[in-house]
C-alpha cells in the first residue's frame, strides 16, 4: 500500500485468464462517461470489518466509511466527521469536536459515542493495524459533539492514524455481530452493491444521493482484483480499466508509448534486505555491525538498480522518505558498492572465512533479485541459502516462527516518521528480535516528546544512528506508475502506495 505495508507477495484473488477482463466492468469514464470509474488493483479486501484495515486496501474503506480526519493528496490534513482538534501541553490529550447532522446508512446517528465505540473496537479487533492506536489509552465522552482521545505517552503518528485505517468509523450497531466484513455501514459516499460484488475479484460501491459532503464524483465506484500486472495493463490499453498503479517495471514500459494513457511516476516503497537477527542469536555474524556493514558494501545497487527495475527507481541506503524529517540525502549512498572493504569487515569481525546467510524466498521475488544478492553477497564470502515458500508459509515461519535472520522486503517509506519508526525500528513485526540499544532510545523519547524542532534533530540523528550501525541494507526507492484512462484524472496521495478515491475526478 502497503498507506504502506510489506508485499510479501502480491494479493492474489482472481485469476486473469478467467477474468479475462469480461467481468470487470467499469470503463464508463474511459469511453467519455462520467458516472462510472474502474480501479484495478493486486490487493483483495476478504473483510470490510474497518478492524481488519490496514494501508494498502484503504480505497475499499473509503468507499463506504469516512474517517474522523481527511489526509489530502499532499498529506495535509483537512476536517472531515471531526471538524476541529487539538493538543494539551503534554501531548498526551487530543480533544475533537464532531461533525454533527451526520448518520449512518443504517441511521444510526454518529457521534462521540460512536467514536468511542469504534477506536475500542479497532484497538481490541486483533487486526494488523491496531498496534497503530495502542496509545490510546481511553476515549472520553465530553458530550455528542466533543471526545478526548486520552493517550498513554505522546504519538507523534496520531493524527496520520485517524486519517487512515484508525479513523475509519462504522454504525456502533453493527461492531459486535460480524456483518461489517460483509455488509459495510458507514457515512461514507458510497455504498457497496453486495449483489454485483464478488470477494476477492470485484467490490462495486453505488453513489449515495444523500451524502452529507461532497456528492461522490462517480455514480458506481468498481474495484476490480487482478493476479498479476499484464491483465490490468491489456484492461488500460482498451479502456475497461480507468486507473491503476503499475509496479512492474516491464508493465510500465508496456503503457510507455500509449498516447490515451496519462502516466505519473512516483515512488513510495524501498526494497532491501531486512536484517532482523542484530543480536545474533540465529546467526551470530549479525551481532557484529561491521558484518552488516559488509553486507551494504557488498552490494551493487546500482546494477541492481539497473537489471532489476530498468533504472527505475533511486539508490537508497537509509530506510526513512524523502519526505520525513529523518531523511538525509547524503545517507542515500553512505555505503558504495566496496567488496574489498566489505571482505576486510568481515575480517576485523572475525569473519574472514565467511558465513551462510539463510534467507527465505517467496514467489514475488523474481531470479534477477535473487540472483543479484546472492552474487555480491557471494564475492565477498557470505554464502546466501534460498528457503523456497508460499506467501502463508513466509508470513508464518518469518514472523511467527522467526526462522530467519534476514529477509527481502519491500516496504513504504510514509511521509510520517513515526510510521517508520513503529514499523522498523520499534519492537513487533519488522524488529520481531526486539532490537534496541541505548542510542535508539534515547533519541526515540526526544523524537517522541519533543517539540518539532527537537524532534527533527532527533529523527536525523536516529536515522544516522542506524545506517552507521547497517540495521538495514537498502537497495532503492522503487518507482511506480500510476496510469489513468483519457476520461479519469488521478492523483498521487502522499503516504500510499495507491491514490485515495479522493483523488479520482473525471477528466473533464
Amino acid at each position: 500500500m502497503k498507506r504502506y505495508s510489506p508485499r510479501i507477495a502480491a494479493a492474489a484473488a482472481c485469476a486473469a485468464a478467467a477474468l479475462a477482463l469480461t467481468g470487470c466492468g467499469g470503463g464508463g469514464s474511459a469511453s467519455g462517461g462520467a458516472s462510472e470509474l474502474d480501479i484495478a488493483t493486486l490487493t483483495s479486501a476478504q473483510s470490510l470489518d474497518p478492524a481488519d484495515a490496514i494501508g494498502s486496501a484503504l480505497p475499499y474503506f473509503q468507499a463506504v466509511y469516512d474517517t474522523l480526519i481527511k489526509r489530502d493528496a499532499d498529506g495535509s490534513y483537512k476536517p472531515m466527521l471531526a471538524t476541529r482538534w487539538s493538543y494539551d501541553a503534554a501531548r498526551t490529550n487530543l480533544s475533537m469536536t464532531l461533525r454533527s447532522g451526520v448518520k449512518f446508512s443504517d441511521g444510526t446517528a454518529f457521534d462521540a459515542a460512536a467514536v468511542k465505540a469504534n477506536i475500542d473496537h479497532f484497538k481490541n479487533g486483533g487486526g494488523g493495524g491496531a498496534k497503530y492506536a495502542k496509545t490510546i489509552k481511553d476515549v472520553k465522552v465530553v458530550d455528542p459533539a466533543h471526545v478526548v482521545l486520552e493517550l498513554s505517552r505522546p504519538d507523534p503518528g496520531l493524527l496520520f492514524y485517524l486519517s487512515d485505517a484508525a479513523g475509519l468509523m462504522a454504525s456502533p450497531a453493527k461492531l459486535k455481530d460480524g456483518s461489517l466484513k460483509t455488509a459495510p455501514v458507514g457515512t461514507g459516499p458510497y455504498v457497496l452493491d453486495k449483489s454485483k460484488t464478488a470477494v476477492g475479484t470485484k467490490y462495486v460501491f453505488d453513489g449515495k444521493k444523500d451524502y452529507w459532503g461532497e456528492k461522490a464524483k462517480f455514480d458506481t465506484l468498481t474495484i476490480s482484483v487482478f493476479d498479476n500486472e499484464t491483465a490490468v495493463v491489456n484492461g488500460l490499453k482498451t479502456g475497461q480499466i480507468d486507473s491503476a498503479v503499475l509496479q512492474d517495471a516491464g508493465q510500465q514500459q508496456a503503457v510507455s508509448s500509449d498516447g490515451r494513457l496519462t502516466r505519473t511516476p512516483f515512488t513510495f516503497d524501498f526494497q532491501g534486505l531486512l536484517l532482523f537477527d542484530r543480536g545474533g542469536a540465529r546467526t551470530p555474524a549479525l551481532k557484529k555491525p561491521e558484518v552488516r556493514q559488509a553486507i551494504n558494501y557488498a552490494l551493487d545497487r546500482k546494477t541492481m538498480l539497473d537489471k532489476i527495475r530498468q533504472g527505475g527507481g533511486e539508490i537508497t541506503d537509509q530506510v526513512f522518505g524523502p519526505e520525513t524529517k529523518a531523511y538525509d540525502k547524503a545517507l542515500d549512498t553512505a555505503y558504495p558498492h566496496d567488496p574489498a572493504k566489505a571482505k576486510q569487515l568481515l575480517a576485523d569481525a572475525g569473519y574472514g572465512g565467511g558465513f551462510t546467510l539463510k534467507l527465505p524466498r517467496v514467489p514475488s521475488m523474481s531470479d534477477a533479485l535473487t540472483s543479484s544478492i546472492q552474487t555480491d553477497l557471494g564475492a565477498v564470502g557470505i554464502k546466501v541459502s534460498w528457503d523456497q515458500l508460499d506467501a502463508a508459509g513466509a508470513v508464518q515461519k518469518v514472523y511467527r516462527d522467526r526462522a530467519y535472520s534476514a529477509m527481502v522486503m519491500s516496504i513504504g517509506q510514509s511521509s510520517v516518521d513515526w510510521l517508520t519508526v513503529q514499523d522498523l525500528v520499534t519492537p513487533g513485526a519488522f524488529n520481531m528480535f526486539g532490537t534496541t540499544d541505548p542510542t535508539v532510545q534515547k533519541l526515540l523519547g526526544q523524537a517522541q516528546a519533543g517539540d518539532d524542532t527537537t524532534a527533527g534533530t532527533a529523527l536525523r540523528e536516529l536515522n544516522k544512528h542506524l545506517v552507521d550501525e547497517a540495521w538495514f541494507a537498502p537497495f532503492y526507492r522503487m518507482r511506480y506508475l500510476l496510469v489513468s484512462g483519457s476520461g479519469v484524472k488521478a492523483v498521487t496521495q502522499s503516504g500510499m502506495a495507491v491514490p485515495s478515491i479522493y483523488d479520482y475526478s473525471p477528466a473533464s
